[in-house]
This record gives C-alpha cells, sequence and structure tokens, in this order.
C-alpha cells in the first residue's frame, strides 16, 4: 500500500478507502466513457485492479474522495490504465498531473515495458507522463462493446 500527501490532499493505494458511491457516480452519470455502467461492475473493476484514490483532507476524520484512477496490470511488464478523474469542483488544482506523478512514479511498476490508455481529451496531460500515440497501430486489435452497459439494463 502506498499514500502520497500534498497540502490538505492524499492519494493511496488503499481500496478501503475508496468511496464506492462517488466513484461509481461519476462513472456511471459524468463520465463519456462508461455511461450506465452498473453498480456491480465498478466494484469488480476495483477488486481485480490497483487502484489509486485521491482525497481532500480538509476534514481529516471524514476525508472526501475527490478523484480516482486503477490499473489494469500484471505488475511486471504492462499496465492500462483506466477510469481516471478529479471531480469538476477540484480542477484546475494540478491534482489530475500530481495524481499521475503518483502512478507513474509507483516504484512497484518501474519497469514495466508498456503502459496504455484510451483518451478522448486529456493527451496533454498523458503526454507530459511519456505517452504517445500508438507508433504502430496497425499491430494492436481490440473487441469493442460499446453499449455493453445501456443493453445490460435491458
Amino acid at each position: 500500500m502506498a499514500e502520497f500527501y500534498r497540502g490538505d490532499f492524499s492519494v493511496s493505494t488503499d481500496k478501503t478507502k475508496l468511496q464506492l458511491d462517488v466513484i461509481h457516480r461519476f462513472l456511471s452519470e459524468e463520465s463519456y466513457w462508461s455511461k450506465g455502467i452498473p453498480r456491480e461492475v465498478v466494484e469488480k473493476s476495483i477488486e481485480h485492479s490497483l487502484c489509486f484514490g485521491l482525497y481532500d483532507e480538509t476534514n481529516e476524520e471524514h476525508p472526501q474522495q475527490i478523484g480516482f484512477a486503477r490499473l489494469v496490470t500484471d505488475r511486471a511488464t504492462f499496465a492500462y490504465l483506466a477510469d481516471v478523474f478529479v471531480l469538476p469542483s477540484y480542477r484546475g488544482r494540478g491534482l489530475s498531473k500530481w495524481l499521475m506523478e503518483c502512478i507513474v512514479g509507483l516504484p512497484e511498476l518501474q519497469g514495466l515495458r508498456r503502459w496504455m490508455l484510451g483518451t478522448r481529451d486529456a493527451h496533454s496531460l498523458y503526454a507530459q507522463f511519456g505517452f504517445a500515440p500508438l507508433g504502430n497501430p496497425e499491430r494492436f486489435m481490440h473487441r469493442h462493446n460499446p453499449d455493453v452497459y445501456q443493453s445490460s439494463l435491458s
């Protein structure tokens, strides 16, 4: 477990601190990539990932989760970064950048051969951490079911 502190904020990989209501609400209602995602799917994704919670520690007794990211990784060769967010009211304070610093700097993740992610609008953030468009996209394939969360509701 790793913990990082900066002013009134913290980042932790302790899953017991995660506030599932905050995470599920953002992913299912506010994100463009997982609208309608069922809570059970969020829970399962967290269970099987290395997660990073971002917290406002102003109230030390009840820190408020304000951001999140998770890595699907074998912790040896590969990591896929997913579900990265900072709540809108906390944006513009450098917290996304700090969250990324914590993630890519985690000692147990050093030496990974490949990191991947998908983004519609945060290319400049991720480029600061060495992410770039695929050099040979023709080598990569994927299976994509963009309506999986909507069809599971029917």
